[in-house]
């Protein structure tokens, strides 16, 4: 039975387990200094049509954590959403790696980041007993499921820039958005002023695995420190780059991630059809929230759904994988529209 509680859910895809397999074959040299990885970082730098440094590490907590190190000192500051996950789920990774460096959360709708909003943090206070904001950090896909346009970004990397700070993006779902909008990733990082991405290759079909892209390289002066002092640096380095070959090939990447993102739309579609219930956001990604009346909520863990209760925006959280079937929507669809016919 799949399930809608995370798109970590789903297994590895296909093209992501061929390259792995592919990859395991006689003795080659460890800690990166190996072709597959080599040719990976290549694969990106063309995908991202730049000359950008690429850094492989094993999961996403690890990349946002050591990417906003990299970006600021211990007595800085780090502009984030109220909803984002560097925020509310990485059990203070952030501060930890960074050697203290503060959180500022600033709210915003639909789960996005706003020029003021990053205006009124840097400019509130400017007294050494303040910690300096350094960075912003955004959410793309964001928590709630929404995309932000590259207008968007770029109004962010000028507020952000104009003050002196570097702009970071937590790319987790960083496919899903760009397979949402229809434009190219570099359109959506580099060219509209976000300085680093961690581009999630996990919820892509992955085993494991993240990219950490500076698209300034100097940027990413010693990060390789910081990835071996972290534990982040894989000896077996084939096993987490060689993935990212298969899902690079032919659009494998784009294509999973419109499947999922379909599947989203689909079920948001079908709730509101059967039951009146829309989705509390845009269904710009992968995601759906919407607010169940409790017989229905019920119902559907009584009936084996497995799903989130949304602490941070309310509502219940469905997330579709590049894996989700149209059958399995069609199915919890059909579920809502008889627990909605008994309520």
């Amino acid at each position: 039975m799949q399930h809608f509680a995370s798109d970590n859910y789903a297994g590895i895809c296909p093209e992501a387990l061929a390259a792995l397999l592919a990859a395991n074959d006689g003795h080659v040299r460890s800690y990166g200094d190996d072709e597959w990885t080599l040719q990976a970082a290549d694969r990106l730098r063309e995908l991202f049509e730049t000359d950008c440094d690429v850094y492989f590490v094993f999961n996403g907590t690890a990349a946002n954590s050591l990417a906003l190190a990299a970006l600021c000192q211990s007595y800085h500051s780090v502009i984030c959403h109220h909803l984002a996950h560097v925020e509310t789920d990485e059990c203070g990774a952030p501060e930890f790696f960074s050697n203290g460096a503060k959180l500022l959360a600033v709210g915003g709708e639909q789960g996005k980041l706003t020029p003021a909003a990053i205006v009124e943090a840097v400019t509130r206070r400017s007294d050494i007993h303040h910690p300096k904001p350094k960075v912003v950090t955004l959410t793309q896909a964001t928590e709630v499921g929404t995309v932000y346009r590259p207008d968007e970004l770029r109004a962010l990397a000028d507020a952000a820039h104009e003050r002196g700070l570097r702009v970071h993006m937590d790319g987790a779902r960083f496919a899903n958005a760009v397979a949402g909008l229809g434009l190219s990733p570099a359109e959506m990082t580099w060219r509209a002023g976000v300085d680093v991405l961690c581009f999630g290759g996990t919820k892509m079909g992955l085993p494991v695995g993240e990219a950490v892209v500076f698209f300034d390289r100097r940027l990413a002066e010693d990060f390789s420190y910081r990835c071996k002092q972290a534990g982040q640096l894989a000896s077996k380095m084939r096993f987490l780059s060689a993935p990212w070959l298969g899902i690079l090939e032919n659009g494998t990447w784009l294509r999973h991630a419109a499947h999922a993102n379909a599947m989203a739309r689909r079920l948001a579609a079908g709730v509101a059809e059967v039951a009146g219930l829309p989705a509390l956001f845009p269904v710009d990604a992968n995601g759906v929230f919407v607010r169940l009346p409790g017989r229905i909520e019920e119902g559907l863990r009584e009936r084996g759904w497995l799903f989130y209760n949304f602490i941070g925006a309310g509502g219940a959280r469905f997330m579709c994988g590049w894996d989700t079937a149209p059958e399995t929507v069609d199915r919890l669809v059909g579920d809502v529209r008889e627990l909605a016919r008994e309520s």
